[in-house]
């Protein structure tokens, strides 16, 4: 069923047949309902509407009798009884009033005014004095009537058919003679129909009627359509409809679907390092926003505009502003511009801002987009979106739309050698395209050499290296100084402490977006990072001088650290608290100082290269960095022969990295080949041979492990080498059975390692403890030494020797039979354990808890 009560009271079928009841109080029940649709009306409720002068004398009865056969009339289940009270439920769509609201506020004015028939109701309550809701109805639909009709109108201005409209514009001036659009209408109509006198007198009709009878002025709106007559604005004579100045939609638009929703709405910043497609973003938000802002889109590029009083007179104009009418002043220029946006449903897109002071005169009330290569923290309350390169599969099928090439692993492969930025990746995508010629394979050999990769990337007049240029002609000369040196780098990112060294300039080049803020790492720095093509922008003029001079500080730095703890002496004693601020700073900078190894390696300097590497090895082994170890000591080893020097350190370095690693053969012949190197070292010598008393002991070689260890401890010079020798001792004791003797040898350790301060050490050395005690049976002292060990791996942030300790206290926990707590013990060991990618450890975990069974 279709109900109509737009006009007289109307009811249709689905094939069109009319329906509406003929008896006169179905008539009247049928439009209370109408009225009050998806309401309980109880009886009482509709006797008072039905007969409202007669005191309610009429029976239920009565009611339920016209209910029932107003149902029959219009179906059973249309009418619902709930809880004693009628309720009339209609589907969407099936009452005009609700079709008109809907197509009204989706701006089809056309079609919701094909609705209307008349006033509401006009047949069952002419006067609206019946029912209360008749007149309230009527109101509501009168605004809305009228907003539809001037939007039509407005369209059809728009549209040219300004002569059409004449006759019904003067009618609705005269039917409506203070609505003041109608008015600038009619105006507006009669200027493009050659009439401009009477456009004028119109206005001046309404301004008197005003002046006289209200003692007000028009509208601002409307004053100004008049001042633009008077001055014969040339804009007028033209129906452009709103000003939609935004550049065409960009064609290969891909990804951002996280960010797209973000772009429009209030203030934003879009902000990015160079060639991250934030234009591209802002652009194609704006377009998919268009519907939104009826009013138009207004945009300027502030690289090419950079003057804020430029960009105002030219908003101004579009915006109708008579050119006679745009004042000289930047502050009269910025209050006028807000008055013009104010109420209106625009969008403004500011794009390449440079600075705070080139947006701030161009804010209003209007939600406003601004791309900028810096965050423009000077813009209070606004909300900031950061862009960042594409992901591997992004940048695959941007590079293929653009190209117009499948997606294969061959464009896989030339999407590397872009990073991901997306002007590169255009840039490559339209080489490709407008050579149909080439093979993929042939670009990406083209690109190979980074020398000439971005001479490469070129394609007409859009070029990688001038996306890149612009924001570094613009640097004060420290800035392009410091990019300079960080281009010597190949480190992912690096911390502030480099870029001060190198200049001090981060920010200055973050905001030309040629570095990106990569976040504040675990020891508190600021870190950047530089995308790969920058770097080869800014390889093109070296700074000779970064790399030695960045060694220099590198080294002191790692050397200064208190985790190696390489001194023997007492009284280098440090708290637990400076070994975990060296870890944390360790851990921060791994990646750039394994990568500043490799580049050390590759510039030909030999003596920093092996001593960072020595430095670091310490930290690596701890850490189970073992990728990393690996390969800064095979760099280091080539760097040390060709230097001369350090060899037999890189050989020591490579024998403890091959322990391990558990590759005992490969251990001993590095071990072997070190001892020959270090003649003259006593000290190193030591350590090389005390490492050759473990290989001996995980080779089952017991005896010769024991004798060699006795020798070294018979030897050692120091406190330190005494306390490695007898944690080694007491390792090959209790392996050999000894364990009282064992337990003195690692007692003996502990205590030296504690005097020392090697919290480390002393951890590892409590926890071979701990296991020889409960070998022994002594189950209390075993459980005392494991959780001494893990007392010092909590304060040290060590996860991977609590997780050792985790192990140790589970085992204790099953000699106790307490099966239940060493289980969750191993469970906790296991989970670090796989997180770290400590296989052996895990093997161990998962060992004890088969052991523990399913109970645990």
């Amino acid at each position: 069923m279709e109900f109509r009560i737009m006009g007289p009271l109307e009811v249709r079928d689905a094939d069109g047949a009319d329906r509406t009841p003929a008896v006169p109080k179905h008539r009247d029940l049928l439009a209370m309902f109408l009225l009050n649709a998806g309401r309980p009306l109880t009886a009482e409720r509709l006797r008072r509407l039905l007969w409202p002068r007669e005191g309610g004398e009429r029976s239920d009865s009565l009611i339920r009798g016209y209910v029932g056969q107003l149902r029959k009339l219009i179906g059973q289940d249309t009418i619902a009884t709930v809880s004693g009270a009628y309720v009339l439920h209609l589907g969407d769509g099936l009452l005009d009033v609700d079709r008109f609201r809907l197509l009204v506020g989706e701006g089809a004015y056309e079609e919701a005014l094909g609705l209307w028939r008349g006033e509401a109701l006009e047949d069952l309550d002419p006067d609206g004095v019946r029912w209360v809701e008749t007149r309230r109805l009527r109101e509501e639909l009168e605004e809305l009537r009228l907003l539809a009709l001037e939007r039509r109108v407005q369209a059809d201005l728009d549209a040219g058919r300004h002569r059409e409209l004449l006759a019904e514009l003067r009618q609705l001036t005269k039917r409506y003679p203070l609505w003041q659009r109608f008015r600038g209408q009619y105006m507006l109509a009669l200027y493009r129909s050659g009439r401009r006198v009477d456009a004028l007198a119109a206005y001046a009709v309404l301004r008197d009627r005003l002046d006289g009878g209200h003692a007000i002025e028009p509208d601002p709106e409307l004053q100004l359509l008049y001042h633009r007559m008077l001055h014969d604005d040339v804009s007028l004579h033209v129906s452009a409809g709103p000003p939609v100045l935004l550049p065409p939609d960009v064609a290969d638009f891909t990804g951002r679907e996280d960010l797209l929703g973000e772009v429009v709405g209030g203030l934003v910043v879009v902000h990015g390092q160079a060639g991250a497609g934030k234009s591209a973003l802002a652009v194609h938000a704006a377009w998919r926003a268009r519907e939104r802002f009826g009013d138009g889109i207004l945009y300027a590029d502030l690289r090419e505009t950079t003057t804020p009083a430029a960009v105002l007179e030219d908003f101004l104009r579009w915006l109708g502003c008579p050119a006679q009418a745009v004042p000289a002043g930047l502050e009269q220029r910025e209050r006028l511009f807000r008055a013009y946006t104010a109420n209106r449903r625009l969008l403004v897109l500011l794009d390449n801002a440079v600075g705070e002071a080139q947006v701030r005169p161009l804010l209003s009330a209007c939600p406003t987009v601004v791309t900028s290569r810096s965050p423009l923290g000077g813009l209070p309350g606004a909300r900031r979106l950061s862009v960042g390169v594409l992901d591997d599969a992004a940048a695959l099928e941007l590079l293929a739309r653009s190209s117009g090439r499948a997606g294969d692993d061959g464009l896989r492969g030339l999407a590397r050698f872009c990073g991901g930025l997306p002007i590169a990746l255009r840039i490559a995508g339209s080489r490709l395209a407008a050579r149909p010629e080439w093979t993929v394979g042939y670009l990406v050999r083209l690109l190979e050499d980074e020398h000439e990769r971005l001479d490469r990337l070129h394609a007409g007049d859009l070029a990688v290296r001038s996306v890149f240029a612009i924001g570094f002609d613009g640097l004060p000369e420290a800035a392009r100084r410091t990019l300079r040196g960080l281009g010597a780098l190949s480190a992912p990112d690096f911390a502030d402490w480099v870029t001060d060294l190198l200049g001090g300039q981060a920010e200055a080049l973050v905001d030309a977006g040629l570095l990106e803020t990569h976040g504040v790492d675990v020891a508190g720095q600021v870190r950047y990072r530089l995308h790969d093509l920058t770097r080869l922008f800014a390889r093109e003029q070296p700074v000779p001088e970064v790399l030695p001079r960045l060694a220099e500080v590198v080294l002191e730095r790692v050397r200064a650290s208190r985790f190696p703890l390489v001194s023997g002496d007492p009284a280098t004693t440090v708290a637990t608290r400076d070994i975990r601020e060296s870890v944390e700073w360790l851990a921060a900078e791994r990646g750039f100082l394994v990568s500043l190894v490799a580049d050390l390696h590759a510039a030909g300097l030999d003596e920093p290269c092996w001593r960072l590497a020595h430095l670091l090895a310490p930290y690596l082994e701890r850490q189970r960095f073992l990728d990393d170890w690996r390969a800064v000591t095979s760099l280091a080893l080539v760097s040390a022969r060709r230097s001369g020097d350090g060899e037999g350190l890189v050989l020591l370095d490579l024998g403890d990295l091959h322990l391990a690693e558990r590759d005992w053969a490969r251990a001993e012949e590095r071990l072997l080949a070190a001892l020959a190197k270090l003649a003259g070292q006593p000290r190193e010598s030591a350590r090389a041979t005390r490492r050759l008393g473990r290989v001996h002991l995980e080779l089952g070689r017991l005896e010769e492990a024991e004798r060699t260890l006795l020798a070294c401890l018979s030897r050692a010079e120091n406190q330190r080498d005494a306390a490695d020798a007898e944690q080694a001792l007491g390792m090959v004791l209790r392996r050999a059975g000894r364990l009282d003797e064992a337990a003195g040898r690692l007692t003996a350790a502990v205590d030296r390692l504690a005097a020392l301060g090697d919290r480390h050490r002393q951890a590892d050395t409590l926890l071979e403890l701990a296991a020889a005690r409960l070998a022994q049976g002594r189950k209390p002292d075993a459980r005392a030494a494991a959780e001494q060990a893990r007392s010092l791996a909590v304060r040290l942030g060590d996860r991977l020797l609590d997780a050792h300790a985790l192990l140790a206290l589970a085992r204790v926990g099953r000699a106790e039979g307490a099966a239940g707590r060493a289980g969750e013990l191993a469970r906790a060991a296991l989970e670090i354990f796989d997180r770290t990618g400590e296989r052996r450890g895990a093997a161990n975990a998962r060992s004890l808890l088969a052991l523990l069974g399913p109970s645990a």
